[in-house]
C-alpha cells in the first residue's frame, strides 16, 4: 500500500533509535501523496473519492474542476480499466517520485508496481508533471500549507501515544528501514503502507494515514481509538517484512495452502498472495502482543483478537502464543529472526489445521435462523409490507447496522429504520416497497456481530413483490 509530490515541506522523514532515546520524526503531509490522490479523485476512482474531510475535498473540487478533462485524467481512467491501477498502486507511485515528480529510482515493469508497467509509469509521470504545471498546483499547495500543518499537529497525540521503544526491545534489533508517517488528507478511510528501496541501499517504509473523522467544525479529528491501532500496526511492518523476504521458501507450501481457505477474506483487504497474508498475520499478532505488554484491558485485547479472526487470520491466537513463547525465552532467542525456524514449524501445523480453525470460528458466528414475515427468496411478497424481522440463533451486539447491495444497487429497498429486539436476537427493518420489483441486499459482519465481536457471515436476502 503506497504515495507523495512537489516543492514539498520536507522530503523523507528519517527514523533512528538513539542509545538513550528513541526518536521518530513527527508526521507530516506530503504533496506527492496529495497530488496523486487528487488526480485519481478527478478520474472518479472510488477509493480516492471520499468526502469525509469535506473542508479539504471541497477545496480540491473548487480548484481542480476546470481540469477534470485533462489528458492525464483520461489516461488514468484507461489505466484503471485496463490494468486495475488503484489503491496501493497509486500510493506506491507517489513515494517513488521526488519533489519535482521525477522517479527516485528507474522504473521497471514491477517498479513502482506491476499494475503500472514501465511504459505506463513513464507516460504517467510525463502527464502528471504537465498537469501539475497547467493546473498551477503549486498555488493549490501554497494556499493549503497551513491546513496541512494543522492536520499533522492534530495527529501528534496519536504519534506520541506510540511506545516506540517497545519495537526494538521486542524484535531484538533496530528496524531495517526508515519509517515515515504521512497524513493523507484526501484519502478518506484508506491507509497504505508502501515502501521503496533506494539506490543508496536504504529502504523507506511509509504509513500513509487516511483522514476519515472530523469534528463539529469539519476539521480533521484524530482519536486514539480510531487511529492509534492503524499506526501501531504499520510500524510493525518495518521490523517484520524483511524476515519473509530473506527466506520465503520454507513458508510457501503452507502459506499457499492456508491462502486457498481464506482467499476471499484476504482479497477483500487487497492481500493478493500468501506472502502478504503471512506478513500481515505476524504484524497483527504483534499488535496484540503490544497491547498485552502495555496492559490493555482484557476486553480490548479480545476485541482486537476477534477482529483479526473476522478478517480471516483464523490462526491468530496460536500465532500469538508463538510470539509469547519467543518473548519468554529471549536468552535462547535474542531476536525474532532467530525464532523463525519455530514459526516455520508452526505454519506446518496451521496449514494442517486450517479447516479446523475455520470450523471453530464458524461455530462462534451468529447465524440467521428465520425471517418472520416471509421466507428468504419468496417471489410473492406484498408490496404493502412495512417491515421485515430477521431472527438469529443468539444475541447480537446490538449496535449499528451494515447493509450492502449485491450486483444491483437499485435492488436495495427504501430502508427507513433498523432496530434490535429487546433480547437482541432479532433485527427489525422498516421499509417502503414497490410493486412487482425484485429486491436484494446483504447483511454484513461489519456491524452485525456477537457481543464478543465475532461477525456474521454475509447473508444475502432476496425476494420479489407482487
Amino acid at each position: 500500500m503506497k504515495f507523495y509530490t512537489t516543492l514539498l515541506l520536507s522530503f523523507l522523514t528519517v527514523f533512528c533509535f538513539a542509545q538513550q532515546e528513541n526518536t521518530l520524526q513527527k508526521p507530516k503531509a506530503d504533496e506527492r501523496v496529495e497530488i496523486l490522490s487528487i488526480v485519481f479523485r478527478l478520474a472518479d476512482s472510488e477509493e480516492y473519492s471520499s468526502e469525509r474531510f469535506k473542508l479539504y475535498t471541497d477545496k480540491i473540487q473548487s480548484f481542480y474542476e476546470p481540469y477534470q478533462n485533462h489528458e492525464l485524467i483520461a489516461f488514468i481512467k484507461k489505466l484503471r480499466n485496463e490494468n486495475g491501477v488503484g489503491y496501493d498502486a497509486v500510493m506506491s507511485m507517489a513515494i517513488h517520485l521526488d519533489e519535482n515528480l521525477n522517479p527516485l529510482i528507474p522504473f521497471t515493469d514491477d517498479i513502482p508496481d506491476e499494475r503500472w508497467g514501465k511504459d505506463n509509469a513513464v507516460e504517467f509521470v510525463r502527464l502528471l508533471k504537465k498537469f501539475y504545471q497547467e493546473s498551477n498546483s503549486k498555488q493549490f499547495f501554497k494556499e493549503n500549507k497551513k491546513l496541512y500543518t494543522e492536520v499533522s499537529e492534530r495527529f501528534l497525540p496519536i504519534y506520541e501515544h506510540l511506545d516506540r521503544s517497545w519495537y526494538p526491545k521486542f524484535y531484538g534489533k533496530e528496524p531495517n528501514e526508515n519509517f515515515i508517517i504521512v497524513n493523507g488528507l484526501g484519502n478518506g478511510g484508506g491507509n497504505y503502507g508502501p515502501s521503496i528501496n533506494l539506490s543508496n541501499g536504504k529502504r523507506n517504509v511509509y504509513a500513509i494515514m487516511g483522514t476519515w473523522k472530523t469534528d463539529s467544525l469539519g476539521m480533521a479529528e484524530f482519536t486514539i481509538g480510531n487511529y492509534f491501532p492503524t499506526l501501531l500496526h504499520e510500524f510493525n511492518h518495518s521490523f517484520v517484512n524483511y524476515l519473509l523476504q530473506k527466506n520465503p521458501e520454507p513458508f510457501r507450501a503452507n502459506g499457499e495452502k492456508i491462502y486457498k481457505v481464506v482467499a476471499g477474506e484476504m482479497q477483500n483487504q487487497a492481500y493478493a498472495d500468501w506472502e502478504t497474508m503471512v506478513n500481515e498475520a505476524l504484524v497483527r499478532a504483534a499488535v496484540i502482543k503490544y497491547m498485552k505488554d502495555h496492559h490493555f484491558s482484557k476486553e480490548e485485547v479480545e476485541k482486537e483478537t476477534n477482529e483479526q479472526l473476522n478478517r480471516g487470520f483464523i490462526w491468530i491466537e496460536d500465532l500469538l502464543s508463538e510470539l509469547e513463547q519467543y518473548d519468554a525465552n529471549r536468552k535462547k532467542y535474542p531476536t525474532l529472526e532467530s525464532y523463525m525456524p519455530n514459526l516455520i514449524k508452526a505454519y506446518n501445523r496451521y496449514a494442517d489445521d486450517i479447516n479446523m480453525y475455520k470450523e471453530k470460528l464458524d461455530a462462534k458466528r451468529p447465524k440467521v435462523v428465520s425471517m418472520s414475515e416471509f421466507p428468504n427468496g419468496d417471489q410473492q411478497v406484498k408490496s404493502s409490507l412495512k417491515q421485515l424481522t430477521i431472527n438469529f440463533d443468539r444475541p447480537l451486539l446490538g449496535k449499528g447496522h451494515s447493509i450492502s447491495f449485491g450486483e444491483d444497487r437499485n435492488a436495495v429497498p427504501d430502508l427507513k429504520k433498523l432496530t434490535y429486539s429487546e433480547d437482541k436476537k432479532s433485527i427489525i427493518i422498516e421499509w417502503e416497497l414497490k410493486e412487482n420489483k425484485n429486491y436484494e441486499f446483504i447483511l454484513t459482519g461489519l456491524s452485525f456481530k456477537s457481543p464478543e465481536g465475532i461477525s456474521i457471515k454475509d447473508y444475502k436476502i432476496s425476494f420479489k413483490t407482487q
